[in-house]
């Protein structure tokens, strides 16, 4: 039997072959592995995912196919995505095959992969750069790898004007708190998670000006998740910087990062990214442990930490920055996911401690 005409190239030379299952178009990405076991459609709708490839690394995926309820956001924003077996669905719940989903939304894909050979080789050797061929033009392996590394890559550039909402929205009217949230691809269980507490959200554009900001009278500011590179989203950590002091604060993910640039900290890039719904994290503040979910390749640099802010969580698996607050200002920001979708509730108390914030 011949070898399959599809694969993905890595910027490296390695290439792994499949079966083209979703839309029969080729693309570039950041080669990226997930290890949580369930909630494709969630990581497919995530925007934080634009500009990535993503592997993952179960072995069984589709199974339960797919609804509008469990849409993260208004679309699918990952590049593409690499799986070992792509199954039909056989749940009451189901609307859609994963598959269709995919291709009707112009992603390519590939299954019968070797995932755990893929997802070893991106530990041992990094997140990089790659080319998914999923289409019938011809393409060499030797091609694809080239077009890998003429690839801009992530490094250095805003996504999040690509993936948010260019037009404000509002989330749970009825709330008693008003909130507004820097949409940078915001999730939709971040809306649930914040409207849960009696929260009413406005949603802006991450473009969104501190003064544009305070001119609609928030209790608090949030900032959100999103894409790619913290550095390059320069207008948002200049809005933050400006917003600190004067109204309760709070960042989840990329929103973690800009404030802490915001505040005076660095941030440098991660070997392979945490990406999964089982990441544990060690609460410093009374010694419990969350199992998380996470969704980044940056992270604050520790030692760049300026004395206004204090470390407040970390990772249980590499020791890296997992939340911290500000020792004088109502500041606080984690860089993994409370609100998960998919993933555990552990640490779903944190919007209701926003809440609290903005009580004082």
């Amino acid at each position: 039997m011949p070898p399959s005409p599809h694969f993905l190239a890595l910027a490296d030379g390695s290439v792994f072959r499949g079966r083209s299952c979703g839309a029969p178009v080729d693309t570039v990405g950041e080669a990226v592995f997930n290890t949580g076991m369930t909630g494709y459609q969630e990581i497919a709708s995530d925007p934080s995912y634009a500009g990535q490839i993503v592997t993952l690394s179960t072995a069984e995926v589709g199974n339960y196919g797919c609804n509008p309820e469990d849409m993260e956001s208004r679309a699918l924003f990952l590049n593409g995505l690499v799986v070992q077996n792509m199954n039909r669905a056989s749940n009451h719940r189901s609307r859609e095959e994963f598959a269709d989903l995919l291709a009707r939304w112009g992603k390519p894909a590939l299954d019968e992969v070797d995932t755990r050979r893929l997802v070893l080789h991106l530990r041992d050797h990094g997140a990089q750069k790659a080319y998914l061929h999923a289409s019938d033009e011809p393409v060499s392996e030797a091609e694809a790898v080239e077009r890998a590394r003429a690839w801009e890559g992530l490094d250095g550039q805003d996504y999040t004007r690509r993936v948010a909402d260019p037009e404000p929205r509002d989330w749970n009217p009825e709330g008693d708190r008003f909130v507004v949230a820097f949409d940078f691809g915001i999730k939709y269980n971040i809306l649930r998670g914040l409207g849960d507490c009696g929260i009413r959200v406005r949603t802006v554009p991450s473009g969104t000006s501190a003064a544009d900001v305070l001119r609609l009278k928030p209790d608090g500011v949030f900032l959100s998740n999103g894409p790619a590179d913290p550095v390059a989203v320069s207008g948002a950590i200049a809005a933050a910087r400006e917003l600190v002091g004067k109204v309760p604060l709070m960042g989840i993910c990329l929103g973690h990062q800009l404030l802490g640039l915001a505040c005076g900290a660095r941030t440098e890039r991660l070997k392979f990214g945490h990406h999964g719904c089982n990441h544990p994290v060690k609460n410093l503040l009374d010694g419990t442990v969350e199992i998380t979910s996470q969704n980044h390749n940056f992270t604050i640099v520790p030692d760049s930490l300026p004395d206004a802010l204090e470390l407040t969580h970390v990772n249980l698996n590499d020791n890296s920055i997992e939340g911290l607050r500000h020792k004088t200002e109502p500041l606080f920001c984690v860089q993994y996911h409370p609100e998960a979708g998919p993933g555990p509730h552990d640490s779903r108390y944190l919007f209701g401690q926003f809440r609290e914030l903005m009580n004082r």
